[in-house]
């Protein structure tokens, strides 16, 4: 990988390192790891959004590497800990299509970040040669579809959309039907923002994922969820309950660079078993950058290296 997007990682998760992450780069700071250390870095892992019963499981793994291996030195411990970081996370699947156009809806609870992110995937598959189409389903909020409307103007990308209060089935009908009279390649729909305790909004996002089907048998092709990386293990209700209702089979990790609970992605491939495909490192179009564990765990141990 890229150094500078290394280095892109690293600075993104500075938030994070500097709780749970970095006070355990300052633990094994001594030369020799002795059995306080081993109790306070269990409490640390606890006390961090990676969640109680995976930190239980990192621990057990670094307990029995030092029984197997006889870890002593903080140089040992910190290879041993991204290696069994790593092996909690997977990578994410390629992102490909065989149906055109790919229709992927967009989910997420109010404020998560969706139509930002929107516009940064419509600027990612752009930049690879796709024809890309938006869809502003989410009519309950004037803003947002004309936040959606700036975005496509200043990308080039067109839009289908309708006015405040119109009915987001027959704009997602519309936009699967532009899209394929358009012969375009991915159709990215925006939906309203809802809380996943309200039952009526969940069933109405319910009916638009099955317009998308009415629209164009297969559809939708994929269903992706936007996560708000600050808000931490909170979010994983959430989650699941969209999951449940709209078959979630991908997460965006919005606001990764402003969340101090980075470690919330294990979490999120422990429990619900959905891979993270995107992470926002950054406000600009080109900050969604596709999941990478390695960089996401070099990340997070960079104070082990002293850089």
């Amino acid at each position: 990988m890229a150094e500078n997007l290394l280095s892109k990682w690293k600075e993104s998760l500075a938030r994070t390192r500097k709780t749970t992450f970095g006070q355990i780069a300052a633990l094994f700071g001594a030369t020799e790891i002795t059995e306080e250390h081993w109790e306070e870095l269990e409490a640390l892992l606890i006390q961090s959004d990676i969640g109680s019963e995976t930190s239980e499981i990192i621990m057990h793994a670094l307990w029995e590497r030092e029984r197997q291996e006889g870890l002593t030195k903080m140089n040992e411990f910190r290879n041993v800990l991204m290696e069994e970081m790593l092996k909690l996370l997977s990578p994410p699947p390629p992102i490909s299509f065989s149906t055109q156009p790919a229709v992927i809806l967009i989910v997420g609870v109010n404020g998560s970040g969706k139509t930002t992110n929107i516009a940064k995937l419509g600027k990612y598959f752009a930049s690879q040669g796709k024809k890309v189409i938006f869809g502003g389903a989410d009519t309950f909020r004037a803003a947002a579809v004309d936040q959606l409307e700036i975005w496509a103007e200043r990308l080039k990308i067109p839009l289908i959309a309708s006015q405040m209060g119109a009915d987001p089935g027959s704009v997602v009908y519309d936009s699967i039907q532009a899209a394929i009279a358009r012969n375009m390649d991915i159709l990215l729909i925006d939906t309203a923002g809802r809380l996943h305790t309200r039952f009526n909004l969940m069933e109405e996002l319910k009916k638009v994922y099955r317009v998308c089907g009415k629209a164009m048998t297969g559809a939708p092709h994929a269903v992706w969820l936007v996560m708000d990386a600050t808000t931490g293990q909170n979010a994983l209700q959430q989650a699941k309950a969209f999951k449940e209702a709209v078959k979630v089979d991908g997460i965006i990790l919005a606001k990764l660079d402003s969340s101090a609970k980075g470690g919330m992605v294990f979490a999120i491939q422990r429990e619900l078993k959905v891979p993270v495909l995107f992470a926002g490192l950054g406000e600009k179009e080109d900050d969604l950058q596709p999941f990478s564990p390695e960089a996401f765990v070099k990340g997070l141990l960079a104070d082990f290296y002293g850089n």
